[in-house]
């Protein structure tokens, strides 16, 4: 809770602060890298900083954040908060980084604002960084003693024992472990760090949703290749994809991810777009295993039937839930092989299906996708606490501190 004397501080700088927060974020890392550039090797991810993305994402969630302080005091953004602690927690992030980031982020914001900052001011915006810098180290080391281990210690070296080629541009990586210490088993829906040593010897770190459940000997993630674009091709995505074979080693992280099942006994429905059917498939796995009797939908839109990543994994689980469901749409049209429930042309639409009552959501795909079905179901009286959201990569989107709904149409 923001100190007395910081609120009135923090209300009239806001705006401001808000205005210029994009120009902040960018001088920051600019300015990190240049005095720290070994903080690539294994922990920020480059292409996100070529796309700017993760600069747009620091901006928003300080901006949550001091809004949230001066708002609703009583209450932060947890889900925001927690969001960003398992991404951490999933790349060993310690303490002494939120001193570093802390030094380059006020000369940043010194650098952009000039004569505005004054000691006063400083001294608010101070506050607000290490409360929520704060609220995020004890998260993570609160998963990190869940977890039994120390930053240092969240990697493991796991072998490649197969791969499959599940279409075109998705490749299944299948690990089994290298060594007799125990697996630490995953949640449903959670996702694990991949380091990935580059050819000019930087290790590159990506997270990857897990596609099925964990045996205790095995762990399965599966990587799209990003293609361009307009901007440069995923540089691990491809080297992954290219060049990681059965025999190979990967380091790998624990798994972290706070966007997992919810074990109330509630209906489920998934709903995935491309690529954003991987953490539904790892989730259907755990069903599957569990040998769940729940009602459970899954509404998946591609391209193609050929280009439905884990198709039949997902369709073969799927068929052994006996409450479930599944009904895709294709752009190029309503023709499946697959023994789904529904089989539609062009982009989801909802109103081909009958949603069950009282269920929970889970959203993984692109971003409009995703904006545009949470404000469909959100006019349908869903409320908002019952859908969750997965984004891969930095989240542009923020839905969690948000009520109400985009408006977009739905679009695969």
């Amino acid at each position: 809770m923001l100190s007395n004397r910081s609120r009135p501080v923090i209300e009239a700088t806001l705006p401001v602060v808000a205005d210029h927060v994009g120009e902040i974020a960018k001088r920051f890392y600019a300015h990190l890298f240049d005095a720290h550039p070994e903080l690539f090797d294994g922990v920020f991810n480059r292409g996100n900083q070529a796309e700017g993305t993760q600069q747009v994402a620091l901006a928003g969630s300080v901006a949550v954040f001091a809004s949230a302080l001066v708002q609703t005091p009583e209450q932060v953004p947890e889900r925001l908060l927690s969001r960003i602690a398992h991404k951490h927690a999933s790349l060993g992030i310690t303490p002494a980084l939120y001193d570093v980031v802390h030094e380059h982020l006020f000369w940043a914001i010194a650098d952009v604002l000039g004569d505005a900052v004054t000691p006063e001011v400083a001294a608010a915006w101070d506050e607000v960084y290490w409360l929520m810098a704060y609220a995020l180290i004890n998260q993570e080391r609160g998963l990190y003693s869940a977890r039994g281990v120390r930053p240092e210690t969240v990697w493991r070296e796991w072998e490649v024992a197969e791969r499959v080629e599940e279409t075109d541009e998705v490749v299944t990586f299948r690990l089994k472990r290298t060594d007799d210490h125990l697996v630490k088993t995953s949640l449903p829906g959670q996702y694990v760090t991949v380091q990935v040593p580059m050819p000019d010897g930087v290790r590159q770190p990506r997270q990857y949703s897990l596609t099925r459940a964990d045996d205790g000997e095995h762990r399965q993630f599966s990587v799209k290749r990003v293609r361009g674009g307009g901007k440069p091709d995923g540089e691990v995505s491809n080297h992954l994809c290219d060049h990681a074979r059965v025999g190979d080693r990967l380091t790998v992280s624990l798994p972290f991810g706070d966007v997992v099942l919810d074990d109330s006994g509630r209906p489920v429905v998934f709903i995935s777009a491309g690529i954003g059917v991987t953490p539904m498939a790892g989730m259907l796995s755990h069903l599957t295993a569990a040998g769940s009797r729940l009602p459970i939908t899954l509404l998946h839109a591609d391209v193609d039937e050929e280009s439905f990543a884990l198709r039949r994994q997902v369709l073969e689980d799927v068929r052994r839930l006996p409450g479930a469901t599944v009904h895709t749409w294709y752009e190029r049209g309503a023709r499946s092989t697959l023994p789904v429930d529904g089989v539609h042309a062009g982009v989801m639409d909802l109103d081909d299906v009958v949603l069950p009552e009282g269920a929970v959501y889970y959203l993984c795909g692109p971003l409009p996708f995703m904006q545009a079905v949470r404000s469909t179901l959100l006019e349908r009286g869903v409320p908002a606490r019952d859908v969750q959201y997965e984004v891969f990569g930095p989240d542009l989107w923020q839905a969690d501190s948000q009520t109400e709904p985009a408006p977009d149409a739905v679009h695969a």
